[in-house]
């Protein structure tokens, strides 16, 4: 773990090593995954401060991971801020200069794309969408929640459901009022969230907001421990590519998919159920219920 010069690869490593971590170096664990940047300007005081554990805990963590002090941990992290500061420009330029640009821009762009879907496939849980389109239908509204680079799939959904006429809505943060719009959000009401690293505070802070008031949450994320796992419900996990200049959202838009899909299959089965249930009442009735 000494050898670890790429945050990338630093992250992925305290991700796996996370479930065997004593319980305050789990709590560092989450601040160093939700916070990168603190990790990598701050002091040791300070992070202790910010993480509510004490500054042993941080040298400590360090150790673990296998760095012989914080000094070397934080450069792994100052290195990475360096890289992430990088305009778009900048990183086409890094590109380019590696030689990526041969060819064709396209084919690097599929690859991650299928490797991202491949660690997808790998994990499906059909029990957990069925869980998901149960959750969907018994809602009296989706509100639906994402930020920057996550937008997409939010807007999507909120396409998507309400083409299967769910009464789905977007939250859209027009005049700064997000705070405002979800505070309407209430217990009868399911928060659908999409937030990756670099995750969104504003995204997290409704989310958490919400599940405080008995909202259920589903989240899209990319890790156990990324920070709207306290707030989920339910969560799919879709991970990414870390190395990638530019980080594919196919997978998260096929989870999106996918749970359209499963909401879809669900309303299907509640029909026939719905027709037999009146098919045991009087004509009368029947004629009322299922007109000709």
């Amino acid at each position: 773990m000494a050898g670890v010069t790429r945050y990338e690869h630093l992250a992925k490593a305290i991700t796996d090593a996370y479930p065997a971590l004593p319980a305050r170096l789990q709590e560092i664990a989450r601040f160093a995954l939700e916070n990168p940047d603190a990790i990598a300007l701050g002091t040791v005081a300070r992070i202790a401060r910010d993480a509510r554990v004490p500054p042993s805990a941080v040298v400590r963590f360090a150790n673990a991971l296998g760095f012989a002090g914080f000094t070397d941990l934080q450069h792994v992290y100052r290195e990475r801020l360096v890289a992430r500061s990088a305009t778009y420009r900048e990183r086409i330029e890094l590109m380019r200069r590696d030689g990526r640009d041969r060819g064709s821009v396209m084919g690097p762009v599929v690859a991650v794309a299928i490797a991202d879907l491949e660690r997808l496939r790998e994990h499906e849980n059909a029990v957990q969408l069925r869980e998901a389109a149960a959750l969907l239908l018994s809602a009296r509204t989706v509100f639906l929640l994402a930020q920057r680079r996550a937008f997409p799939v939010a807007g999507y959904l909120a396409y998507a459901l309400a083409q299967l006429e769910l009464p789905a809505l977007l939250l859209d943060n027009v005049g700064g009022m997000l705070r405002q719009q979800a505070a309407a959000i209430g217990s009868d009401d399911v928060l659908v969230v999409a937030s990756f690293r670099n995750y969104s505070p504003d995204v997290v802070d409704v989310a958490d907001r919400c599940a405080a008031r008995g909202v259920k949450v589903i989240a899209i994320t990319d890790q156990p421990v990324s920070p709207l796992a306290g707030a989920a419900t339910l969560r799919f996990d879709v991970g990414d590519d870390l190395a990638q200049p530019f980080r594919s959202l196919v997978a998260p838009l096929c989870v999106a998919q996918a749970m359209v899909m499963a909401v879809g299959y669900a309303q299907a089965a509640q029909r026939p159920s719905r027709r037999r249930a009146a098919a045991r009442l009087t004509p009368g009735l029947r004629k009322t219920i299922i007109p000709r």
